[in-house]
This record gives C-alpha cells, structure tokens and sequence, in this order.
C-alpha cells in the first residue's frame, strides 16, 4: 500500500464554513462548517479522486510537485 501526502488549501467561504483544495489533484475540492470538518471531507474526496484514477488505469500525481510557500507584502 502507498502513502500519499496531498497538500491541501482551506480558505474561508463567503457563506461561512471552509472550502478545501488539493492542488495535485484537477478538480479535487470539498467544504465543511469548520476546518475539522473541511480536513475530513476533503479526505473523503482525495480518497475518491485516487479510486477514479486507478480505475481509469491514470497515473496518480506525485504530490510532492506542490509547494507552499508565504509572501509578505505592504500596502497602502
């Protein structure tokens, strides 16, 4: 069995709660009330996403070509 590290992206939704992105994965995204939340959907969803991949025979995208960095910056 492989292990897999996604990197995941939460932001604030308009409407309250949290959405979920995993960049590595095209079109991989889900939401939840709180960030708890959010994290176990979007598990939920990565898990799906890999089970469509190999039942396509699709490669799965190494997850470890997904940085996260942080930019400073100030404004007026």
């Amino acid at each position: 069995m492989q292990i897999y590290d996604f990197k995941v992206l939460l932001e604030p939704d308009e409407i309250g709660g949290y959405v979920a992105v995993c960049p590595a994965l095209q079109g991989c995204y889900s939401q939840g009330d709180t960030v708890a939340e959010a994290m176990t959907n979007i598990k939920e969803a990565i898990e799906l996403c890999l089970e469509d991949l190999r039942e396509r025979g699709d490669a799965i995208p190494d997850p470890s070509g997904v940085l996260v960095g942080s930019v400073v910056v100030t404004a007026e």
